[in-house]
């Protein structure tokens, strides 16, 4: 007898089951994409003990008769495809004709089905894939599937189901998915007595989001059309994003799917503006020809395979980079605060006097003219032009303003971007010494004057570094640094980067670091303080990273060192100098590192706490 046999149904079913059924949720995927597939409007979903004991779901499909009933309950049977030129366009959820078999071969399980031309039903019974009994029954027009007691008959599996918290959650987790997919179908989950979901049919994809997740100002809307790709969704906005992970829902034709390359493009659209690490939220939907992808490469069918990857990747990039551009500021709410005590008008310094303010915004205004109260003083002289690698004379003057005549050398001497969404500003003063105090059109803008600054140096440097190498001074006498051998390595093996940036470094022995030029940017002490900084920035990074990813965090720390310092005095000319160039930044709401750029009280809520609206 030879050694090869062939499997028993039931035997061949569990084995596909354990491709396809992992957990409750993957029952409730397939079955409520079997009744997406139906032409459903409504959809109920219900679990007992997170999908373990029970999971039902019940559509108004099409249903079936009892032929298809008993046909769908076999292996490779299905509605979808008829031949082998149909896997080249499939635009069903469903096709494989593996879920129903493969769900009824390890549990107790029940289907219910009519179709609207018929007066009864059909109801098929199962248990661990043997039909154990099927009559005539009443039934509306639809389908019931009753999954219970799932994985009975294989307690190995069983036992690697998480909590019935953790399965429930997870339950929720696709049905969310699949309802922000369809927004023109109902929705219900019950988890046991508990309703965990409630959608009605929605009109428009943000009426669901917000079925689903309230009230999202915060996320930037997307929409983006090329190469036969169609993108649109809401994304996170720089400046709302924290350290959190946020969901992320990518759908490709309305199918829900984990890829990498569209994975990539997202990171890589938010690592332009920023070098801090982040998962954002990302609600993603992708409309393209059906031929233009394989979905039958994934038993679950959860990973596609495209014809022009570098396209899409492309696509999702610079939709994602318009959208996170033309993002907005974060607006304050105020909180009304009665004073008890006899108001006075003291003197508060940086704060403008004795001027007027005419509005600049409304046509035939007059223009706006120099505040009486706030000479100008000339500029301070920067630093002249020092070309890469060239010497410096002795008798070059430091720079008396903590570098920031150079750096708005260095900002001029930066190509010009597309205006971003911040609006035309008028500085009023400070704040402490820290905060640009500013009104626009629409409200008063608080800014951080050193991540406001900071934000507008690293675009400039990192335009700079598409032409080439920003300027370097060289040292009379090279610094020598002290630091552990493990910075000084990590320093060491970026020296070519950290050229490209304007510093000249090499090792000098065992934990001395010999530094023999500096940008001009920076002064000696602040090129050893941010050389400090890198290292240990760097050293999380890894050795394979792409030199892109090295030279944003390197201008980053540079941009940081190099920008005006909080409790720094500003004149006026400063302020609106920084406020004028950040206008002119693509990503002005954040820092590189991922800090807040500005607030904004708006004029309706200032309204609104003056009870004027």
């Amino acid at each position: 007898m030879g050694r090869i046999t062939r499997l028993p149904d039931d035997l061949a079913n569990q084995i596909a089951a354990g491709e396809v059924v992992e957990r409750p949720a993957s029952v409730v995927k397939e079955l409520v994409e079997n009744a997406i597939d139906a032409g459903a409007r409504r959809i109920v979903i219900h679990v007992e003990l997170g999908g373990k004991k029970q999971v039902r779901v019940e559509d108004d499909g099409e249903g079936m008769d009892p032929d298809d009933a008993r046909l769908a309950l076999e292996r490779h049977a299905t509605s979808k495809i008829r031949r082998a030129d149909d896997l080249a366009a499939i635009l069903t959820h469903g096709f494989r004709g593996e879920a129903l078999p493969s769900i009824a071969s390890v549990s107790h399980f029940a289907l219910r089905t009519r179709t609207r031309d018929r007066h009864s039903g059909t109801e098929v019974r199962v248990n661990g894939g043997l039909i154990a009994a099927e009559q005539e029954v009443p039934a509306a027009p639809g389908t019931v599937v009753e999954v219970n007691d799932l994985f009975y008959n294989l307690p190995a599996r069983r036992k690697f189901l998480k909590s019935d918290g953790a399965e429930t959650g997870q339950v929720s987790r696709i049905t969310t998915q699949l309802a922000l997919a369809y927004p023109e179908i109902g929705f219900t989950l019950t988890s046991g007595p508990r309703t965990v979901l409630q959608c009605p049919p929605a009109g428009t994809l943000k009426d669901r989001l917000y079925q689903l997740y309230g009230d999202r100002s915060d996320l930037l809307e997307v929409r983006k059309e090329a190469g036969g790709i169609l993108m649109f969704g809401f994304i996170a906005a720089l400046a709302e994003h924290g350290p959190t992970r946020g969901p992320q829902n990518v759908f490709i034709n309305r199918r829900i799917i984990k890829d990498k390359t569209i994975a990539h493009a997202i990171i890589d659209a938010y690592s332009m503006a920023s070098i801090k690490e982040r998962s954002p939220e990302v609600h993603l939907f992708l409309e393209m020809p059906a031929d233009a992808l394989d979905v039958n490469v994934h038993p679950t069918k959860a990973e596609v395979r495209f014809r022009e990857q570098s396209l899409v990747h492309e696509v999702v990039r610079r939709g994602l980079l318009d959208a996170l551009g033309a993002g907005g500021v974060p607006n304050l709410q105020l909180t009304q605060d009665t004073l008890v005590s006899k108001p006075f008008a003291p003197a508060i310094p940086g704060i403008l006097g004795g001027g007027s303010f005419p509005n600049r915004w409304v046509p035939g205004a007059a223009p706006r003219q120099p505040y009486p109260s706030m000479p100008y003083p000339a500029p301070l002289p920067g630093p002249p032009p020092i070309e890469s690698g060239a010497g410096i004379s002795e008798g070059t003057p430091a720079d008396p303003d903590g570098g920031f005549a150079a750096a708005a050398a260095a900002m001029a001497s930066g190509a010009g971007t597309a205006l971003s969404e911040v609006r035309p500003m008028i500085p009023l003063g400070q704040f402490r010494d820290t905060f640009i105090i500013a009104i626009d059109d629409e409200g008063i803008a608080i800014i951080d004057q050193h991540v406001a600054h900071e934000r507008v140096l690293f675009e400039r440097v990192m335009q700079q570094l598409t032409r080439g190498n920003l300027q370097s001074q060289r040292l009379l006498v090279p610094l020598l640094m002290d630091m552990p051998a493990a910075a000084q390595q990590t320093l060491t093996e970026r020296a070519a980067d950290l050229s490209r940036l304007g510093f000249d470094v090499e090792p000098f022995g065992e934990g001395t670091l010999k530094v023999s030029a500096v940008p001009v940017l920076l002064s000696t002490e602040e090129s050893a303080q941010a050389l400090l900084a890198l290292a240990e920035d760097l050293e999380g990074l890894d050795r394979g990273a792409q030199v892109q990813e090295a030279l944003q965090r390197i201008a980053a720390t540079t941009a940081c060192h190099a920008a005006v310092k909080a409790n720094y005095p500003l004149t006026y000319e400063k302020m609106t100098h920084i406020l004028e160039e950040l206008r002119a930044t693509s990503y002005s709401t954040i820092c590189p590192h991922g800090r807040p750029v500005m607030l904004r009280i708006t004029k309706r809520e200032i309204e609104r706490n003056f009870e004027r609206v």
